[in-house]
């Protein structure tokens, strides 16, 4: 028995194997120059919500040298020196591109800003105490400022400026208040070692510091926050 012949257009009924999805960086190409790299950087730090850490640019932008993308953000830092409008500031430990300060009124004006959204004196008070003392406790808070805090406090909490971090190690165990990353963007800190003096602090949000808040207090022993157990 002879073999049956071999179908020339059998080849044609076979289906191709499937191609695999090309990644990024092959489907735009190799070797992308740093004027287009940091072009790339630039639009993801401004499409950002909220400061881009150079942790998730790198995570981002995998396919990159690390070296060539801090390149690229250091290039993108000394194009908005000399840009009039906007800058790069470096933020909660990340980068954005934010309007300068002088021209924040006219954005105000923009987006209608209410002045039932601004901090009043009493909670700007608290705040500076809260973010030089920190962690510090409602009765430490109240003894600087001399009258009671407590619904301060929860505007501020509500606001997302300060959190509960732990308990104070002393009988009833109360809660000690600490400072925020919301905090930091808020006030254009990249880390609380950017906290300027109480004096200009005070000066510049406008109201008199405490006299307490002038004496340092000792650091207090921390207790971990406890979070309810589940049944």
């Amino acid at each position: 028995m002879t073999d049956a012949p071999l179908d020339p257009l059998a080849s044609d009924t076979l289906s191709p194997e499937p191609s695999a999805e090309p990644s990024p960086a092959e489907a735009s190409g190799v070797g992308r120059s740093s004027a287009e790299l940091t072009a790339i950087v630039e639009s993801l730090i401004f499409a950002s919500p909220e400061p881009l850490t150079p942790r998730t640019l790198f995570k981002v932008l995998a396919d990159e040298p690390k070296e060539d993308v801090a390149a690229a953000v250091e290039a993108l830092r000394a194009d908005y020196e000399n840009r009039p409008g906007l800058q790069f500031v470096d933020v909660a430990g990340g980068y954005q591109i934010v309007t300068r300060p002088e021209l924040h009124e006219w954005v105000r004006r923009l987006f209608h800003e209410r002045s039932t959204q601004k901090l009043t004196v009493q909670a700007l008070e608290t705040l500076a105490v809260i973010s030089y003392k920190q962690p510090i406790t409602a009765l430490e808070i109240t003894e600087i400022r001399g009258v009671n805090t407590s619904g301060v406090l929860s505007t501020l909490l509500e606001r997302h400026l300060i959190k509960i971090v732990g308990r104070k190690n002393v009988v009833g165990r109360p809660f000690l208040y600490a400072t925020t990353r919301e905090f930091l963007i808020r006030f254009g800190l990249n880390d609380l070692a950017d906290l300027p003096r109480i004096e200009d602090m005070a000066e510049a949000l406008g109201f008199d510091p405490p006299a307490g808040l002038i004496e340092q207090l000792p650091q207090e022993e921390m207790l971990p926050l406890q979070e309810p157990s589940e049944d």
